[in-house]
């Protein structure tokens, strides 16, 4: 199992946190803001403020942003590294392929994106891992179709959409199906019978208990 922490790469104590407690994956939200590559998953409302859905609205200044410069630095070279690319803004993906062939050139990173046009811009880099997300239904009949044409590196999908036959079916043509979010045993359970290849959580003690010894 493949045991991914979600969004922990959004705060450079979390990043250092989920690498310590031996996770496959750290997976890390990148969004373009006035020109710079910032890692959170709220959304900006404007220059001042910054959203989180079923959340409260907070003020910038209140929330440290790291950068993926920041990111990549605490890294330090560690290939356990899934950027999810987030839009609105296209330019995201060129620029975080230019900032890893930069800082962290031949580390074999992931991406992953539900915008699957920004995987392009890493078609020059065969070292970085392409994950295909899906996050409704309408993504993920596309998904199913996109497998039976062309070879993906893998695949994260929100848990409540699967099925054992459709895991199954995505099994023939991708190693790696990984789904989305798993923070509770019973998720976990859930994750298990459906028998995918790996979990995104942000419950770092469950993915502590799941990790081999």
């Amino acid at each position: 199992m493949i045991l991914v922490a979600h969004r922990a790469g959004n705060a450079l104590a979390d990043l250092r946190a989920a690498l310590d407690a031996g996770v496959d994956l750290v997976e890390a939200d990148v969004r373009l803001y006035r020109g710079a590559l910032e890692m959170r998953h709220a959304k900006a409302i404007g220059p001042r403020l910054l959203w989180e859905p079923w959340r409260d609205v907070t003020r910038r200044r209140d929330m440290s942003v790291p950068l993926l410069a920041d990111v990549l630095t605490t890294a330090a070279g560690d290939s356990r590294l899934m950027l999810d690319l987030k839009g609105p803004f296209q330019g995201v993906a060129p620029l975080t392929a230019a900032a890893l062939r930069e800082a962290a050139p031949g580390v074999p990173v992931t991406v992953c994106s539900r915008d699957w046009g920004m995987l392009a811009a890493f078609e020059d880099q065969p070292h970085i891992r392409r994950v295909y997300s899906a996050g409704n239904r309408r993504q993920l009949d596309q998904v199913r179709q996109l497998v039976r044409r062309q070879k993906v590196a893998g695949l994260s999908i929100r848990l409540s959409l699967l099925t054992p036959a459709v895991v199954a079916e995505l099994h023939e043509h991708t190693g790696l199906v990984m789904v989305w979010s798993v923070d509770t045993e019973a998720e976990l359970a859930q994750a298990r019978a459906l028998g995918v290849s790996g979990i995104i959580s942000k419950n770092l003690p469950l993915l502590r208990s799941v990790a081999p010894a």
